[in-house]
């Protein structure tokens, strides 16, 4: 087992670490961006985070290492940061067919609409995964001490996230932290354990 420290760099604005991003992006996502994207998701994907002021922009990104290993990542901005962000950068993606882009847009608004939702104050977690062998080994919680470091100083009043409902080991390890559950997603209709918690802490 591999006992190095954990260590903790921002991004870089390349592509390479741009389809680690993605690597790390659609596994918390649970294949949502393959499925939405199709087999360009990683060029897609790259393409934006390398640019500045967008959602999934190298800017926003925190990479978890062993040694040469990435093991983590974690990605998070202000509630007054996204209004600032450009529309959707997975629809401006250089090349990308206008028939595709259009349908990215409305099977992605209901998540759009959601991120809509985060109140002004609030630093907003919007990915973290892990490699699977070093769950349990503290790389999460590097990575979430950081990202709260990164909500302190932009003076953010609370830390929130939505975390799927049917991830009961993930809303153990944000209620260890201090942050409980204060809504569903959708409101409205009872999908068994489809669907999301909204989770938040005060700071």
């Amino acid at each position: 087992m591999d006992s190095r420290p954990i260590s903790l760099r921002g991004a870089a604005p390349t592509i390479d670490e741009g389809l680690t991003f993605v690597r790390y992006l659609d596994e918390a996502a649970e294949g949502f961006f393959r499925i939405l994207l199709g087999r360009r998701a990683p060029e897609v994907i790259a393409e934006a985070y390398v640019q500045p002021s967008n959602e999934y922009s190298y800017e926003n990104v925190l990479f978890a290492e062993r040694g040469e290993r990435t093991v983590g990542m974690a990605l998070g901005f202000t509630a007054e940061q996204r209004r600032r962000f450009s529309a959707n950068p997975l629809r401006q993606a250089e090349g990308y067919p206008t028939l595709r882009a259009e349908l990215i847009g409305f099977l992605a608004h209901p998540m759009l609409r959601i991120l809509e939702t985060i109140p002004d104050g609030d630093f907003y977690l919007l990915s973290l995964a892990v490699d699977g062998d070093q769950r349990g080994r503290g790389v999460g919680s590097a990575l979430l001490d950081a990202m709260e470091e990164r909500a302190r100083a932009t003076e953010s009043r609370r830390f929130s996230l939505d975390v799927a409902v049917k991830n009961a080991g993930a809303q153990r390890l944000y209620a260890r932290r201090g942050l409980t559950i204060e809504s569903r997603w959708p409101r409205r209709l009872n999908l068994g354990s489809f669907g999301l918690y909204r989770m938040a802490k005060i700071l």
